[in-house]
């Protein structure tokens, strides 16, 4: 049976308390005007693309739309971001490192097998995501928009996801449940392509994280068959 840790994470992805700010250089000087108020639009632009992007998806999101909730110019969006992409990319960033933080303190200390530990990961990333699911919905869409820059960062180009799934299949190689001999990027990428296939299920009929992690359960079971030692 799948578990998530007892301590729920919050909205920006923190468990027992917020992450520590990183402490200040002791060489830099206050900042200018010009430094805070760009800042300050910064924050106007991510919190009004969280919103839009949550309720009105990727599609139906632009850039005017961001600048008009935001209450600033478009000029202005477009000096501190190179797209909307970009936008939706540091949205999720910032939404994300909390999440990531959590898994590395979780995940190494989790029992059982191979199999029971990536149940028990990606049920915490569906008890994540299900509290916005159509802004998770959005950075799904972003993966498909091949006009994307460089710059952004969809669903798929998040390498620290990769690195969370290779870590835990390193250890299961460890321990002799995961064989050594498969590919672990192939077994990363059918993970996250069934990850990713199971959100049909919130989108056309509004699944909750409980009901997509009992689908996951099974895929992951199918998958984990064909890396598990002969």
């Amino acid at each position: 049976m799948t578990t998530v840790p007892s301590e729920p994470l919050t909205d920006d992805g923190t468990g027992g308390g917020a992450l520590a700010p990183p402490p200040a250089d002791a060489n830099d000087g206050p900042p200018t005007a010009r430094q805070t108020q760009k800042e300050a639009t910064r924050a106007r632009v991510l919190a009004a693309a969280k919103e839009l992007f949550d309720n009105q998806g990727y599609e139906g999101t632009t850039i005017r739309g961001i600048a008009g909730r935001a209450g600033v110019s478009v000029g202005s969006v477009f000096t501190t971001f190179d797209s909307k992409g970009e936008i939706l990319s540091q949205v999720m960033q910032d939404r994300l490192d909390g999440l990531y933080g959590e898994l590395d303190r979780v995940m190494p200390h989790l029992r059982g097998s191979t199999l029971d530990r990536l149940r028990t990961m990606f049920a915490i990333y569906f008890a994540f995501e299900s509290r916005h699911t159509r802004l998770f919905l959005a950075h799904i869409a972003a993966t498909f928009d091949w006009t994307l820059p460089a710059s952004a960062r969809p669903m798929g180009k998040t390498p620290r996801v990769h690195e969370i799934v290779r870590e835990c299949l390193t250890k299961g190689v460890a321990e002799g449940d995961v064989d050594p001999q498969v590919d672990p990027q192939e077994i990363v990428d059918l993970l996250l392509a069934a990850y990713v296939w199971t959100y049909r299920l919130a989108a056309w009929k509004g699944a909750t994280a409980a009901e997509m992690t009992a689908v996951m359960d099974r895929q992951i079971e199918l998958i984990a068959a064909g890396f598990t030692p002969g």
